[in-house]
């Protein structure tokens, strides 16, 4: 039996916009795309925002032009700082996050 011949993609980091790192294990995600989701009292999305706020959800985007994303915290808790350029450190229920800006030659925001 052999195996499946894969061709592997380079990701090029200058094409994504925004790094998401979680304090603790270090986990990393990078994204074109980044919002901030306010949910109505049944838990379903309500509005997208530019800006983060105590009870919105991160949600990280490969694409401003579609409606999948790659991830998304649980609710914020507490803003630690946010900085002009986008960058903030905040605290959901279950982890601490600092989301950088790392393209500022672009201005993807949802």
């Amino acid at each position: 039996m052999s195996k499946i011949k894969q061709d592997k993609i380079p990701i090029d980091i200058q094409e994504y916009n925004w790094k998401l790192v979680r304090e603790g294990d270090g986990l990393t995600k990078i994204s074109v795309a980044a919002g901030w989701m306010e949910f109505d009292e049944n838990g379903r999305g309500k509005k997208m925002h530019k800006h983060p706020a105590v009870g919105y959800s991160l949600i990280m985007f490969m694409s401003p032009f579609n409606q999948f994303f790659t991830w998304q915290t649980t609710s914020v808790t507490e803003i630690l700082y946010a900085e002009e350029d986008g960058s903030v450190r905040f605290r959901t229920k279950n982890s601490v996050y600092t989301l950088t800006r790392i393209n500022n030659e672009s201005n993807t925001e949802l």
